[in-house]
């Protein structure tokens, strides 16, 4: 399992543990995922992602599921956030017809 956020796309970063005497080792920092079960309003649906925690308070922000997937760009959305997304588009699509 890829330790990547499924909604940001932040992945481990790679930097120095630096000693008293300076010298450098290689470590890496990992991003803090835990796994979070979201509602989307007009789905109906509750979805569980693996989210860091900086996304999880974005969520909160930008109002829920449903405006993040909206307002964000594919690349950084995993196969199951972009499924999510085309059928949230898909649903507001066929509502106003509706």
């Amino acid at each position: 399992m890829s330790r990547r956020c499924e909604l940001t796309g932040v992945g481990p970063m790679v930097g120095h543990n630096v000693s008293h005497s300076n010298i450098k080792t290689k470590r890496r920092f990992l991003p803090a995922l835990s796994p979070a079960t979201l509602q989307s309003d007009a789905l109906g649906q509750s979805y569980r992602l693996r989210i860091t925690n900086a996304a999880l308070r974005t969520l909160d922000f930008r109002g829920g599921l449903d405006a993040f997937l909206l307002k964000a760009s594919d690349e950084e959305l995993s196969p199951k956030a972009q499924k999510i997304k085309r059928q949230l588009k898909a649903k507001l699509a066929e509502q106003p017809a509706a």
